[in-house]
């Protein structure tokens, strides 16, 4: 009963949906900030990836999303909508498809900005950064052999689908044909206006921040200041830690891109973004060429000299862990909104033409 139930409600829902698209024009959307978690409540308490957008951004019309994981906010003076995706691969997909496919909103020419925490690789930066992504990798399309069984000379037991040992068959790997969507090209041209639009926002930063880092002897760049970059992101639903997987990030990384990219952050959901994102612009609803990826450090995606990987992830998850957290999410809002004031600032000009680097 429960099932018909449900369902009587999702068909009615969509038929209300449709009968109000019939009378009212859908609304134009210039901008969309994707968030993938909140703490708490959306306003009012500990703040999240959505909060501060909500908030800042006056996001203050609610429109009711019970196929999807969180309500949708808009500000309707402005054209900027925000949505909580929820986290990992699956949510993620069937929150940015919902929105997608929903008759309300007109997205056709919408901008789309991720803007999250991630991880860190200390090799490439520090926590608090932020980082405009160029390439997506997904983490998750792959087989997997117990490392307890691998033959003696692989350096893993993960390795691509459809090979039958890690990292075969890398002179054939072509990023922009990923058949099952083991990795996405962002707009290089759009990225590198974001970033250079950005570049100079200055980055909060703490001392709690200051004293982990200082543990990351050996890694120059995980040492110095916060700053603004570009790099490539991995995207799987495993929130895995560690020197040795970090060494596998890079390397993925390496293969999917035919070394193009560099691994420099971690996330979950990412690659089910861009893959809800490129159905929908074959269906002409989306302009996949509008996406932006911005991720922000929060923490390291291995441990420090003197510590196992076990233990720091320990420490990461319990007491003042993630020192980061709550720069990383300020960060993604100080330089996230300054692209999306620059776009909706200048609606009549982006509107048909992306902007690019000056």
């Amino acid at each position: 009963m429960r099932y018909f139930a449900n369902a009587i409600l999702a068909l009615s829902f969509f038929a209300s949906a449709g009968h109000c698209a019939e009378t009212t024009p859908p609304i134009e959307i210039k901008a969309v900030v994707v968030a993938m978690f909140e703490i708490g409540e959306d306003e009012g308490d500990k703040a999240g990836e959505f909060q501060l957008w909500k908030k800042n951004q006056n996001l203050s019309t609610r429109y009711a999303l019970p196929h999807g994981h969180h309500d949708i906010f808009v500000n309707e003076d402005t054209g900027v909508m925000g949505i909580v995706t929820g986290m990992g691969i699956a949510r993620a997909s069937a929150a940015i498809m919902a929105l997608g496919l929903d008759p309300r909103f007109d997205l056709t020419h919408a901008y789309w900005l991720v803007a999250g925490i991630a991880g860190m690789d200390p090799a490439d930066g520090t926590i608090g950064s932020a980082v405009w992504t160029d390439y997506v990798v997904d983490g998750d399309l792959a087989h997997q052999i117990d490392a307890r069984e691998i033959p003696s000379d692989w350096k893993t037991g993960y390795f691509p689908l459809f090979t039958h040992s890690p990292y075969a068959n890398a002179a054939s790997v072509n990023p922009e044909k990923a058949p099952n969507g083991e990795v996405y090209i962002l707009n290089a041209s759009l990225r590198d206006w974001a970033y250079n639009l950005t570049k100079d926002t200055a980055l909060p930063n703490t001392p709690a921040m200051d004293k982990l880092r200082a543990t990351y002897t050996g890694y120059p760049k995980a040492l110095a200041a916060p700053t603004i970059m570009t790099g490539s992101h991995l995207s799987a639903s495993t929130f895995w830690h560690g020197a040795l997987l970090n060494d596998w990030a890079n390397d993925w990384v390496e293969y999917w891109t035919q070394n193009k990219g560099n691994f420099v952050t971690s996330g979950m959901e990412d690659s089910a973004t861009l893959q809800a994102l490129t159905y929908l612009d074959n269906a002409k609803l989306v302009d996949k060429n509008r996406v932006l990826i911005l991720r922000t450090a929060s923490n390291f995606t291995m441990q420090p000299a003197g510590l196992t990987a076990a233990k720091n992830l320990e420490l990461e998850s319990s007491g003042e862990g993630y020192a980061a957290l709550q720069s990383a999410v300020e960060a993604a809002y100080a330089v996230g909104s300054v692209v999306i004031e620059e776009i909706t600032t200048n609606w009549d000009t982006v509107k048909t033409d992306i902007p690019v680097k000056q």
